[in-house]
């Protein structure tokens, strides 16, 4: 059976359930599992190949510059103890509008943020970066 690729471009990113302005990117869905080497006594022909600890990476999110400073507030929250975790959810859509598929990231928190990069000969919009630590992700 056939499946045709979808488009990335419809999505909508949920800080517990609601959704948080227009983002033009988000990337770092991303899992990966360490690899463990065994190798067993007398035997030289091969190694033992076994599955490791889990890794997630940190989820990126981009998007325009808006008067609110909540993403800032949030990171200088965190930086002076008061750790504040928050699920948040990407969806993806069809061009339709149906819910493709839906990544839920469990107890993030920002560990970076990016200002604008401002140049007066630009005209292109000001982007601000977000950088979030999680405890996994689920597809839901």
């Amino acid at each position: 059976m056939a499946t045709e690729a979808y488009p990335g471009c419809r999505f909508y990113v949920l800080f517990e359930g609601q959704a948080q302005g227009v983002f033009t990117e988000v990337s770092g869905l991303q899992v990966e599992m360490d690899v463990l080497e065994y190798q067993e006594g007398g035997n030289n022909g091969f190694v033992y190949r076994l599955p490791g600890f889990t890794k997630v990476s940190n989820l990126t999110l981009k998007r325009g510059l808006t008067t609110s400073n909540e993403f800032y507030r949030w990171l200088a929250d965190v930086a002076s103890g008061r750790l504040k975790r928050r699920h948040i959810s990407v969806v993806m859509y069809d061009v339709a509008g149906k819910e493709l598929m839906r990544w839920n990231f469990l107890n993030a928190y920002p560990v970076k943020w990016v200002g604008p990069q401002l140049r007066a000969p630009d005209n292109t919009a000001a982007i601000e970066t977000l950088e979030l630590a999680h405890e996994g992700v689920t597809l839901g």
